[in-house]
């Protein structure tokens, strides 16, 4: 991977984005687009769009999720301790213990997510997950006094952000769901900056997913593509545990995940096995047969209709602290979505 896309995946992985509180991560992906980009434009819900060739045709839509679960300031007891609500979905047990950074505008505040200690649990206490109003935020405060002139309810609070660079070309990192996503669109937009292409190629930074494909839904609507790709990541199953029965066989460096099934376009499919195969591009495909519940979910029933695909980054330990990809699967599936939008042509059909 060349310098400067490491350096923008870090600064993308480095930059809090809860759902909803996605501004200071959109600053970064409109400060990368804008070199590449013909057009970079930030709707009224928050999705930054970059467009390759605005009036090109067909429209493509490229979509990569920005925003990350967090948590939020739900209230400040008389001792200064704070209780929070999740933004998104959280696993409690991965959650206890961690280190945390409540994001305010005066900067951020470290913080510890804390309950009683094991030894001064119940039995019952001690063999119960616990639930969000059973543990606290200790931010070092005094009292509500002090933690009142920092923090404000609805203030959003993430787990420490870190991009730890690992064996063999992996990387763990909070919130690789899916800042990996966006890295992949606007790196192919990067990509196509000098190649000739025929279509208006839309390269979005969706906000808003993890509650609902909210920034996918509105994007999709205003761009009217076409054909719509989205990249989000996947349960790799390479690791114990994992039925490959139920869930197929993904690997950590076997290239990206192309889907098949009913949320995905059969044309939009092929033409991505095709451009990988010629262009010696490492794919692992992989069966959905039902909506898929990423941003793919709600291009494809957007106005009438839009023919969509699903690329996914296989990823270990989603939804945790300590999130797990391979650089090469990035870099390979930004060559994919490269290579398709460069050889789509007016004249193609993509009904099924």
């Amino acid at each position: 991977m060349q310098d400067s896309s490491l350096a923008f995946l870090k600064d993308l992985l480095l930059t809090p984005s809860p759902s909803g509180y996605e501004r200071p991560i959109q600053d970064v992906v409109r400060a990368w687009a804008k070199q590449y980009a013909d057009e970079v434009r930030t709707d009224r819900h928050g999705n930054v769009i970059a467009v390759r060739h605005p009036g090109g045709q067909p429209r493509i839509m490229l979509a990569g999720h920005c925003d990350q679960i967090g948590l939020m300031v739900q209230h400040i007891d008389e001792n200064g301790f704070l209780y929070i609500q999740p933004i998104g979905g959280w696993d409690m047990q991965i959650l206890l213990g961690q280190h945390l950074t409540v994001w305010v505008r005066g900067g951020p505040i470290p913080g510890v997510v804390s309950r009683k200690a094991p030894h001064l649990l119940t039995n019952e206490e001690r063999n119960k997950v616990p639930q969000f109003a059973d543990v606290w935020v200790d931010i070092g405060a005094k009292d509500r006094k002090e933690a009142e002139a920092l923090i404000t309810p609805g203030d959003p609070v993430t787990v420490a952000l870190g991009v730890r660079e690992m064996r063999n070309g992996l990387i763990s990192s909070p919130a690789c769901d899916d800042k990996v996503g966006v890295w992949v669109v606007m790196e192919a937009l990067r990509l196509l900056r000098n190649r000739s292409v025929q279509a208006s190629v839309s390269c979005v930074s969706t906000v808003q997913e993890e509650i609902g494909l909210r920034g996918a839904t509105t994007s999709a609507y205003g761009i009217h593509p076409t054909i719509g790709i989205a990249v989000d990541v996947c349960h790799a199953t390479d690791t114990p545990g994992n039925d490959k029965r139920n869930l197929g066989e993904t690997k950590l460096g076997g290239g990206p995940t192309l889907f098949r099934g009913p949320n995905i376009n059969p044309r939009v499919f092929e033409r991505l096995e095709e451009t990988a195969r010629s262009q010696e591009i490492p794919v692992q495909v992989r069966g959905v047969p039902r909506a898929t519940g990423t941003d793919a979910n709600v291009i494809q029933i957007s106005r009438d209709g839009v023919a969509t695909a699903l690329i996914g980054i296989p990823n270990r330990y989603m939804h945790s602290p300590v999130e797990m990809v391979q650089l090469e699967d990035l870099e390979q599936a930004a060559r994919l979505l490269a290579e398709f939008c460069a050889n789509v042509t007016p004249q193609m059909d993509w009904t099924p």
